[in-house]
Parts: C-alpha cells; structure tokens; sequence
C-alpha cells in the first residue's frame, strides 16, 4: 500500500494529481490527513482523505509513502510523528520514497537521499544533503523518486506507476490523460 500524507498547507496539484495518476496505473493509495481527516491545502482548497494519521497504526502493508510539497505543507509533513515513523520504516525496509517541490527536503535534511540523483522546488538544494542534485523535471534513483514542483505532478505520478508496474504502464497512463510521453 502506498500512503500520501496531506499536511495542512499543502500544494493541492502535487498531491490530489499524484493520486489521481497512481490509481489510474492501477495501483492502491490511501492518502492520510496529517492532523485531520479535511485538510486544507496552501490555496483554500480543503480535501477529504480516507484516513488521518491517528487512524494509521499498521504500516506492514506498506510498499511506499508520497509526500507533495507545498507551504506550510512540508513544514507540517516534517514536524508529524506519523510521517516520521512511515518515512523511517519506508527507508529501512527499502520502500518507495517518493517527494516533490520542497518535500524532498524531509528526506533529504536526514541524509536519505545521500548519493542519490534528486531534484526539489528551487531553493531547497541545500537541504538535500549529499544528494546528487540533477536538471530533470523528474527523477528515479533507486527506491527514491523525486520532482520539482506542481507543473510536473503527472510526471511524478507517472515515475511512480512506472516504479511499481514499468515504463509501458506509465506511458499508457499518459497516453490516457493525454500528456506528452
């Protein structure tokens, strides 16, 4: 199971296209309410999710865990014990990390992305600490995906169905949403 946190703040494209895109490629996402079940997103769009983190004590059927970006979203992504524990047991166990805009900074200021090829939103290089920072819209190295920002959501989604079930996956999910391959 993938799970896709929703932080009060967060960026509304990063995280509801990324969904939407996975589960297009066949794959299950629960997103997870930091905080609350309707969470608000960084411009006033507020989103239902099928969980909260309160509700989310069983992580053994965890395959990977999403973080979108957005402000104050990834402060509050960063600042959550329920991230914290999935984000740890996601990278000990060798899960799926997957982060987009400033989220690639939660992984990244722990040293997680240490010698691995990854992007985040300008001005969050610094804290990508030992990470190989590179100039693509999205990237994958190893169990780590990472993008830049909301205008490459699909892209990112699709890395992420291309992760789990190949690149042909991902380009017929493109192919259907109608985006460049």
């Amino acid at each position: 199971m993938l799970y896709c946190f929703f932080a009060p703040g967060f960026e509304e494209i990063e995280a509801v296209a990324t969904v939407d895109t996975v589960r297009r490629g066949g794959l299950e996402v629960v997103t997870v309410g930091v905080g609350s079940r309707t969470v608000t997103g960084a411009h006033g769009i507020p989103v239902v999710t099928d969980m909260t983190d309160a509700d989310l004590t069983d992580l053994s059927d965890m395959t990977g865990v999403i973080l979108p970006g957005g402000m104050p979203g990834t402060l509050n992504l960063d600042k959550s014990e329920c991230v914290e524990r999935a984000l740890r047991g996601a990278f000990d166990n060798g899960k799926l990390i997957a982060a987009i805009c400033a989220a690639p900074s939660i992984p990244g200021k722990r040293g997680m992305l240490k010698g691995r090829a990854a992007v985040c939103y300008d001005g969050f290089e610094e804290q990508l600490l030992g990470a190989l920072p590179c100039d693509r819209r999205a990237v994958t190295d190893g169990p780590f995906i990472t993008a830049r920002g909301a205008g490459v959501a699909i892209e990112f989604g699709c890395e992420i169905v291309a992760y789990f079930s190949g690149r042909e996956k991902a380009a017929s999910v493109a192919r259907s949403m109608k985006c460049k391959e």
